[in-house]
């Protein structure tokens, strides 16, 4: 047997270049970059075995170990799954920092590779620096704590386990059921340490995203339901997506007359002017979808969790409808007492469509679709409508934003306010065109998924709507896309705090405390210069006091030759209305009694949920 011999380090990083995959017909790298803050737990000898190949596996600097792999789930997102980046950290709050991006990426199914430095397996100089001891187990650090966020997690202690762990990695990073990030913690000593690996396994591999098909009796029981459904509703989620079944989908639901609804990571798999499209449904939805899913006696819901938002806490459908659940992961697809059809989303559907042959819904319901979508069309045109008021809307401000984005642009948010008025306001030109991360609707998502969006694409501009708060919280990777040139444009709307999560305190009873920064505990409030902020950091900056201002303003960033950042005051009372519950906690006893008629009106939402789900 033939043999290599270089440090463990050096060989993860000869393996990661070897494996290649296929998108959109082309051979292409499987890891393609990595992210990399490096410390005294990765310094030494990741690094050395990264310098020596950075032309042919790029490393870029983060700002954070956090936001770096928040970039890389952006990234995956953006290429639907089809290439993966690393993440690379020291040992201590370097890895810790990566725990929420963990949890974003395991929520909504994308692949990220996480490396952790990691202490000493030898123990010799324990404790070291940013160690944290477990008085009863020494063999327990702060990487164990990312076992309850990942798919698949490892600890080398021997420089022979990569030769089983990678692939392992590499598998489950790819699988479409099981989809999630991959963790591998990389002790100090063990990754200096020099080992005969097999040549064969640093031998180049071209991967296949594997798609399994539906069980044929599975498949059958949903035809027949599907056959004799008087109002089917088809709800288009995110593995839709990745997939790659949007069009297959679309047809399927426009040759048999089904009005398509979608989910917040569905977003985008149609365009909104298809002709099966009803638009979104759930809590961030549209009264068309919820209408019709409130009379549906069949739902067909395809690659989605069937999270509450997308099922109003289980009140948006009728309580004798029937769930049909396409999903390639069997977890996902039993949920909530659906018939369970456990399959790539493109296959099953085509082989549903094989299925049910000619069979159409009725043309009264089709119609009903049309005419339910056409009234919210008509809404969208009023709650976009500019008017007199002092300080526009966040509907407003995303009708402006998408009458200047290119077809092609990609919008980006993820918390906050943004995703309602979003995913209710935001028309989609052109599909895989709009990314909220609302699985997580993780904070700080936004920017730093906006630089791993343009670094996977450099043939459009993402476009990041983000509010004050998220701004705040995480912004340094517009520093980053300064820096490595990759172009964003982020719009910044300050509405004086957490305004969104106010609303929602408001509603249940509490008077504004802690969310708005007039009603925090501050010595004076003061409005921060977004603009100023961003400019420091080296982007294009602009801020602007109207509509009309905002438009111009994005025709100048489309032609800037760097990261472009627009602020703009917005209303922080006035949101884009819904018309799904949501089942929140509120106290069963206060003295208030605004709290105690909001904890009614709770208990009479609980009594239209579905049971048993």
């Amino acid at each position: 047997m033939t043999t290599v011999r270089c440090t463990m380090a050096q060989a993860v990083v000869r393996y990661l270049c070897a494996q290649f995959t296929i998108d959109d017909g082309q051979r292409v790298p499987l890891f393609p970059g990595v992210f990399a803050i490096f410390g005294h737990g990765n310094v030494t000898c990741l690094s050395e075995a990264l310098e020596a190949v950075q032309d042919k596996l790029p490393t870029w600097r983060g700002q954070n170990e956090q936001s770096m792999a928040l970039a890389a789930i952006g990234f995956a997102k953006a290429k639907r799954r089809r290439q993966i980046m690393v993440a690379a950290t020291s040992i201590g709050p370097g890895a810790l920092n990566m725990m929420t991006a963990a949890g974003v990426a395991h929520t909504n199914r994308l692949p990220v590779l996480l490396l952790a430095g990691d202490t000493f397996v030898n123990r010799r100089p324990d404790p070291v620096m940013q160690q944290v001891e477990h008085y009863g187990d020494p063999s327990v650090n702060v990487n164990d704590a990312f076992k309850a966020v990942t798919r698949y997690w490892d600890r080398i202690v021997h420089p022979e386990q990569i030769i089983s762990s990678l692939p392992q990695a590499v598998a489950t990073m790819l699988d479409p059921a099981d989809c999630g990030p991959a963790f591998i913690a990389l002790p100090q000593d063990i990754q200096e340490i020099a080992w005969d690996y097999p040549e064969a396994f640093f031998t180049e591999t071209v991967h296949t995203i594997p798609r399994p098909r539906p069980d044929r009796g599975r498949l059958a029981e949903a035809a027949e339901l599907l056959r004799n459904a008087k109002r089917p509703l088809i709800i288009s989620g995110g593995g839709v997506r990745y997939s790659g079944a949007g069009e297959a989908l679309a047809d399927f639901a426009e040759k048999h007359g089904i009005p398509l609804s979608e989910t917040i990571a569905g977003k985008g798999t149609v365009t909104h002017d298809h002709p099966a499209h009803v638009g979104p449904i759930g809590i961030l939805g549209s009264t068309s979808s919820n209408a019709l899913a409130a009379e549906a006696d069949v739902v067909l819901a395809v690659g989605t969790r069937l999270m509450d938002f997308v099922t109003g806490s289980w009140t948006v459908f009728a309580h004798d409808a029937q769930i049909v659940s396409i999903n390639a992961a069997r977890f996902d697809a039993t949920k909530h007492r659906s018939l369970a059809v456990v399959g790539d989303a493109l296959e099953s559907v085509r082989e549903l469509d094989d299925a049910v042959g000619d069979w159409k819904a009725d043309a009264g319901w089709t119609e009903k679709g049309r005419v339910e979508f056409a009234r919210w069309n008509q809404a969208l045109d009023g709650f976009q409508k500019p008017t007199n008021a002092p300080v526009p809307t966040y509907a407003q401000v995303v009708g402006v934003v998408h009458s200047k984005a290119r077809d092609r642009d990609l919008i980006i948010t993820a918390a906050g306010g943004l995703p309602g008025e979003l995913v209710k306001n935001w028309r989609v030109k052109a599909p895989n065109t709009f990314d909220c991360e609302f699985g997580f609707s993780c904070m700080g998502y936004e920017i730093a998924a906006g630089w791993g969006a343009a670094m996977a694409d450099p043939t459009r501009t993402p476009i990041v709507m983000v509010g004050d708060g998220t701004y705040l919280m995480m912004n340094s990777d517009i520093y980053s896309t300064v820096l490595s040139g990759h172009k964003m444009i982020v719009v910044v709307c300050d509405n004086g705090g957490y305004a969104v999560i106010n609303r929602l305190q408001n509603a249940k009873g509490t008077p504004s405390f802690n969310n708005l920064i007039k009603d925090c505990k501050v010595k004076e409030p003061f409005a921060v210069d977004f603009a100023k902020h961003a400019a420091s950091m080296g982007a294009l900056t602009r801020h602007v006091e109207s509509l009309a201002e905002l438009g111009q303003a994005l025709e100048w960033a489309q032609g800037t030759d760097r990261t472009t950042v627009i602020t703009i005051v917005s209303d922080g009372f006035t949101w884009s209305p819904g018309d799904a519950w949501w089942d929140v906690g509120v106290p069963e006893t206060s003295d208030r009694e605004t709290v105690r008629e909001a904890f009614k009106t709770q208990k009479e939402g609980r009594r239209r949920q579905r049971v048993g789900v």
